[in-house]
């Protein structure tokens, strides 16, 4: 760091609301913050004492960059942007945390049942739920498709297909079906979802006992089964003290040495559905970091009736970013639940706090121990591996780790044209992946580890010797013992340097190897998957993989399907199609 020319810039800075841009030697943003006052909040950063996390952040810190806002709301809805864009290593990001499933009912002239998660697609269908995991929506689903035969196609054909067949659709491709029937269908379908359940235990109270009185006893201990599960599931709801109707989102943080924990309390029709809770190590202030995290989450989530929060927040500002009404608690219901979440959050944080931070101090001891052995920074590595069957799908992973841990982001994954030799296949992804990246001035690995012995080694070399990269990554080998598990490093002068088992360098490496064999296996069993479930069917025009699933279900296979009629086939699919399946599957005699 050149303190003279950051000294000078620190001098110069605004004070103004705005968002400042944290850099590393490589120019690369690594934090990104506001402020209300940004010659105040980045000199913050330089001056006084911190705690282990900032003081993490500030050792990488080479230079910075900063944005002045009219208000503190845009230097927010900024620094949001700006993570979303450049998804700096030292903030706290939540966007690809998966959302809960919904049951979604279209508002199509046909509608249909189905399972989302995205309800920012399609704003005009409505909504139920959310349910606590996928297996819970699936169930329900089902359910409600046995009882309420909706369209099950994503589009409508001019030919009734299997659906029909099994009593699962009304057939609107083919039949005249009054909208006054779907509406029917659809209040019955929201007063079952809303805890109204009355009228589907007596449709299937009537089904049992038709079933019974057919002698079809499999079928009525079904309806049974289904009709006890229902009744259950309604005693359940009763037993549990609804105090307040309303979809609340309760949120609150907590913040001790170094680690922002966040937790909430999602209430549903008065019942507490579930809990998030995450924690993170804390770089910058508690709360805006928790800010930050309600923003990015809400981007992903649906807004509920709602937002409970803590003391302290400024809800006026938030308001105006999100669009959800919010409080923060005085007394009463909403109050006991703010008092559960901040109990967990800091219940969770203690708890995991100590293995956290050892897990912290096992991965920094294991960089410095490499590079040690390296004789020089080994803070960002790469590794190879490379997967075939006797030459068939040659391919080559590369995982990325940075400080110890993987960067997942960065993984990148190769199918080979040179897959005659595994010297030849490490020649072709080095020179592959390193040569791009010269290109395109992308970030260079300190070093470089590749899964193999002295010939693996020497291959990588060759290439990046050429590339003129000697000098700037360090090239080792993982060597194995006689049981294939990692035991030491090779150099590139082929010298063995042994890694101490109890080591926690032991067992990063071990990790770093088991994850990029991983990765490698894993893309090739896809390709090899790929290619063995190809059929006839892929090749022909209207057959898709769900047209083809049904055709597969409905004729048992290739040669069944064979022997069928066109008018045969155009019960599962439309007639053009059929057509087209008759004369491919025909033109091979």
């Amino acid at each position: 760091m050149d303190r003279e020319y950051i000294k000078a810039k620190l001098q110069n800075l605004p004070h103004s609301p705005g968002s400042y841009q944290m850099k590393d030697a490589s120019g690369e943003i690594i934090y990104v913050g506001k402020a209300k006052d940004l010659h105040n909040r980045v000199n913050s950063y330089f001056t006084g004492v911190h705690n282990f996390k900032t003081t993490k952040l500030v050792q990488n810190i080479e230079d910075f960059d900063f944005i002045v806002t009219a208000s503190e709301k845009e230097a927010l809805v900024l620094e949001i942007n700006l993570i979303k864009k450049n998804r700096p290593k030292y903030n706290i990001q939540f966007m690809d945390d998966s959302s809960y499933p919904y049951i979604k009912m279209t508002r199509e002239r046909y509608p249909r049942l189905m399972i989302a998660r995205d309800m920012k697609k399609d704003r005009k269908a409505r909504y139920f739920g959310p349910f606590p995991d996928a297996s819970a929506a699936r169930t329900t689903l089902k359910l409600l498709q046995s009882m309420y035969p909706f369209r099950r196609c994503n589009s409508v054909g001019d030919k009734v297909c299997l659906y029909y067949h099994i009593g699962q659709c009304l057939g609107p491709c083919q039949f005249e079906i009054g909208e006054d029937v779907y509406e029917k269908m659809a209040e019955g379908i929201t007063r079952f979802l809303n805890g109204d359940t009355e009228q589907m235990e007596k449709q299937l109270y009537e089904k049992m006992m038709e079933a019974s009185e057919q002698l079809q006893f499999e079928k009525a201990q079904q309806y049974k089964e289904t009709l006890e599960s229902i009744r259950r599931v309604a005693k359940d709801r009763q037993n549990i003290e609804k105090v307040n109707e309303k979809d609340i989102d309760v949120f609150t943080w907590y913040a001790d040495r170094g680690y922002l924990a966040i937790a909430g309390m999602l209430v549903r029709n008065g019942i507490i559905l579930n809990k998030e809770y995450r924690l993170k190590p804390l770089y910058g202030d508690g709360q805006e970091e928790f800010q930050s995290f309600l923003i990015q989450y809400y981007e992903d989530h649906p807004y509920p009736k709602e937002l409970v929060l803590p003391e302290g927040m400024d809800i006026d500002m938030l308001s105006q970013i999100l669009s959800v009404s919010m409080l923060i608690p005085q007394k009463g219901y909403r109050k006991k639940l703010m008092d559960m979440a901040l109990e967990n959050a800091r219940t969770q944080l203690n708890m995991k706090f100590s293995v956290a931070e050892k897990q912290d101090t096992i991965r920094k001891e294991s960089v410095e121990e490499l590079s040690r052995l390296a004789g020089k920074p080994m803070n960002r590595v790469e590794l190879f591996d490379n997967s075939h069957i006797q030459g068939a799908f040659p391919v080559s992973s590369c995982v990325v780790y940075e400080d110890g841990e993987p960067v997942r982001k960065d993984y990148r994954l190769y199918r080979l044209h040179t897959g005659n030799s595994d010297v030849d296949s490490m020649k072709e992804v080095i020179y592959r992946r390193y040569f791009r990246l010269l290109n395109e001035g992308g970030r260079m690995p300190d070093g470089i580890l590749v899964d193999g012995g002295r010939t693996q080694i020497d291959a990588a070399n060759e290439i990046i010797t050429s590339l003129g990269l000697e000098d700037r990554i360090r090239i080792m080998g993982l060597v194995k013992n006689d049981r294939h598990n990692t035991d030491g490093l090779m150099d590139t002068d082929g010298n063995i340097v042994p890694v101490d088992r109890n080591s926690g360098l032991f067992f990063l490496l071990t990790r770093m190897q088991d994850e990029v064999h991983r990765t490698a296996i894993s893309y090739h069993r896809k390709l090899r998957s790929k290619a063995q479930t190809k059929s006839i069917l892929d090749e022909i025009e209207g057959v898709g993989p769900k047209r083809k699933k049904l055709l597969l279900k409905e004729f048992g296979g290739i040669t069944k399907l064979k022997e069928a009629t066109v008018e045969q086939i155009a019960q599962v699919v439309p007639r053009q199609t059929a057509e087209n399946i008759y004369r491919v599957l025909h033109e091979q005699d």
